[in-house]
């Protein structure tokens, strides 16, 4: 997928991002690239399909929001009378060279996003984009969840492990919900997921990002929305 063909899909999906967003998202191509070349976090191979495979499936979860949360949304981007309201907090778990946190702040200015990854090296990748994006609303941390004192009112994430693991990682680190992103037949996971954590029945929803484009990469890609 070239740019172009991106901010295309951009431009008829989310008709309200800014010439700034649209020029940040461009940048994202040519950093990668760079930093790719020094400290692999994206597979060589996969670097041609940078908006494909990562930004656009990041955005996933903006369209999830867009869709089912619409005041979410309106808040994380500080639209109509969220402007002046306290900017919802998320964490990027597992966020590797900084996915789906950076493409999301960029989505969403009047949100603070804290990238965090166990592995110094991709923290290093995801800081230094997001410094030359000139991404103020970003943090990026080289630590385990457990280790981390601040609560989130969002954690996101893409299929660093399965549910059931991740669940005991951010116990007690979100007030409202977590947003992941993973493929395939997830029911058996899913339940697991729900008996071993006690989770609620009709907490965890169930979204085909294909519902959103019919990009046949996305045919068995989904985001997971859990309640808190």
């Amino acid at each position: 997928m070239t740019f172009q063909e991106f901010i295309d899909i951009i431009n008829d999906k989310f008709p309200e991002v800014t010439d700034l967003q649209r020029e940040q998202f461009r940048q994202m191509d040519e950093l990668y690239r760079d930093w790719n070349s020094k400290i692999n976090v994206i597979s060589r191979k996969d670097m041609d399909e940078l908006y494909r495979h990562h930004v656009l499936h990041s955005l996933g979860i903006a369209a999830y929001l867009k869709i089912h949360m619409p005041d979410v949304y309106d808040r994380l981007r500080g639209e109509g009378p969220y402007s002046l309201s306290e900017p919802l907090k998320l964490l990027d778990l597992g966020t590797g060279g900084g996915f789906p946190g950076i493409p999301l702040a960029i989505m969403f200015p009047h949100a603070e996003f804290t990238l965090c990854d166990s592995i110094g090296k991709k923290i290093t990748v995801a800081t230094e984009v997001s410094k030359a994006l000139k991404l103020s609303n970003v943090k990026a941390v080289n630590a385990r969840a457990e280790s981390l004192p601040e609560t989130f009112d969002y954690i996101v994430s893409r299929a660093v492990t399965s549910l059931d693991n991740f669940m005991p990682w951010v116990k007690g680190k979100y007030s409202e919900g977590i947003l992941y992103l993973k493929g395939g037949d997830l029911a058996e996971e899913i339940s697991t997921a729900m008996a071993k954590n006690k989770m609620r029945k009709g907490s965890v929803h169930q979204w085909s990002i294909s519902n959103w484009t019919n990009d046949p990469f996305f045919e068995t890609k989904q985001v997971i929305y859990i309640e808190k």
